[in-house]
């Protein structure tokens, strides 16, 4: 939970601020503010603004089916053993994480590994080696995602089993435990199938909410916005997985709220059919219409598009001719944390700096955060 204003309850903030000193080593009354990097994002890591974020998380070291053992691939070894050592140059404070899977690995390997006690330890003892020996603060589980309730059972104890070596591990050697944190869905449950919230409340020190690709070409034959707060009358939005996380049991002082710095680009079917929801036929600009924000802003200047705000959605969009662009903009980034403050959630976090222009989002955040 992030710290209280000064009009607001002394004492209430006072002790909220204990309770996550207690709780977490690495994060503080400043709450989290959060990023993804990663080496192809186009940014280098020493090239972060890290003033602007409590918490950066480096993506993503990798699953070693044959072993179980968590690995970096040579191409990232050096990004990797110096990323700490890089973004502290501007900001001795920032806290770093390594986040192990991403998106693009496969949900069966980690079920595979989390189902057996010798594959577990083998990850585990392995994650905690290789975060210490790159200097990291942290470890970040994204495991995109657990497919069946005995894949969601194993996760419980693959995070329980965890946290006792990273707790075993601290006073064995004398240093501050590493953070313990997962990337998951938007809501506490995906594909009818409910996240182990006690083990993860429990285990972790907090959750990163995905709270966005809700529509994209590749699954929505209609225009939509990415990263919805709101939406009115359906039940795909960044305040429903909230809701649903809470009413699940998960604290709301261990959730963070996302949201991308890139968005989707559709095909119109009609030019002049151009807001929330017009029919298209497909991806524009890229093969699944992702595009970052500076991508976004080039696209707008270079081709004098219309670009608007809708404030009961809370998502930026664009078009010109039959391009149209779904994204968050300053307005909107403003609005998501502003809403994580009120709700009381420990902080938000996106993905990915490098696709920031300039840092403005990233600062808007900061900002809002902060005032």
């Amino acid at each position: 939970m992030a710290c209280k204003k000064a009009s607001d309850n002394l004492i209430f903030s006072s002790l909220a601020c204990l309770v996550l000193v207690l709780q977490m080593s690495g994060a503080s009354c400043q709450g989290v503010q959060g990023g993804y990097w990663f080496p192809g994002s186009g940014v280098s890591a020493s090239g972060i603004d890290s003033t602007l974020f409590t918490h950066l998380f480096c993506a993503f070291a990798d699953l070693d089916t044959t072993t179980n053992t968590v690995v970096v691939s040579s191409a990232n070894t050096q990004p990797f053993s110096t990323f700490t050592a890089d973004v502290q140059q501007t900001n001795p404070n920032v806290v770093t994480l390594l986040s192990i899977g991403g998106g693009a690995s496969s949900p069966g390997d980690f079920s595979n590994m989390a189902s057996q006690t010798s594959s577990r330890q083998s990850f585990i003892d392995s994650s905690i080696s290789l975060a210490r020996s790159y200097g990291f603060d942290g470890l970040d589980l994204d495991w995109e995602y657990p497919e069946s309730d005995t894949a969601m059972s194993n996760l419980a104890l693959l995070l329980n089993e965890w946290r006792a070596a990273i707790t075993a591990e601290a006073q064995s050697s004398g240093k501050d435990p590493l953070l313990l944190t997962a990337a998951v869905y938007y809501s506490s449950i995906h594909d009818g199938i409910s996240y182990p919230v006690s083990s993860l409340s429990s285990s972790l020190d907090w959750i990163n909410m995905m709270d966005y690709d809700f529509y994209g070409p590749g699954w929505s034959s209609v225009t939509g916005p990415p990263a919805a707060l709101y939406n009115p009358g359906n039940q795909v939005s960044g305040d429903n997985g909230v809701t649903a996380w809470l009413q699940a049991g998960m604290p709301v002082q261990q959730m963070a709220l996302g949201f991308p710095f890139y968005g989707r680009a559709w095909t119109l079917q009609d030019a002049n059919d151009n807001g929330f929801f017009a029919p298209a036929t497909g991806a524009a600009i890229s093969s699944d219409g992702a595009i970052v924000y500076n991508q976004i802003l080039s696209f707008i200047t270079q081709n004098s598009a219309t670009a608007a705000y809708n404030s009961t959605y809370v998502s930026n969009y664009c078009y010109s001719g039959t391009t149209w662009i779904g994204y968050d903009d300053t307005e909107s980034i403003s609005t998501k944390v502003a809403y994580a403050k009120e709700k009381g959630l420990l902080g938000y976090f996106t993905w990915h700096v490098g696709g920031d222009s300039n840092w403005a989002l990233s600062q808007q955040a900061s900002t809002t955060w902060n005032s």
